[in-house]
């Protein structure tokens, strides 16, 4: 059980990540996206004061599962995990703390900013409809 769990940690929250850097682009999943970036700001800022900077439940999760398999992993960041499991280079956490964190205000943006054009352009359509 605990192998199947560590895949599904890797592809969900790897998915999870995919989706908040680019769930912005596409129309019906802009509300989701954005709903995703403020939970994961929520808990990296707010969480964080007590678990530490970043602190991610599918993280900690997924460490859990880990080590019950044996795997005790030298990073404490998930993104720095995935960085060094596909592509084999040692990434220094603060770097990729840095990098995702700007991904992360990117991504927030954009999500605000096109969620505000949609309802902007979803209110005139029932104004005029």
């Amino acid at each position: 059980m605990y192998a199947f769990l560590n895949i599904f940690f890797f592809v969900f929250h790897t998915c999870i990540v995919l989706f908040i850097v680019f769930g912005w682009i596409w129309k019906k999943t802009r509300l989701a996206n954005l709903i995703l970036i403020v939970s994961t700001a929520f808990s990296w800022f707010f969480l964080g004061i007590w678990y530490g900077f970043g602190y991610c439940p599918c993280t900690d999760w997924h460490w859990q599962v880990r080590m019950k398999l044996g795997l005790y992993d030298t990073s404490t960041s998930y993104l720095e995990f995935l960085v060094e499991k596909l592509t084999g280079l040692d990434v220094s956490r603060a770097l990729v703390d840095i990098f995702a964190v700007a991904l992360l205000v990117a991504a927030f943006c954009l999500s605000i900013v096109l969620n505000v054009h949609d309802f902007k352009k979803n209110k005139t359509k029932n104004k005029s409809g």
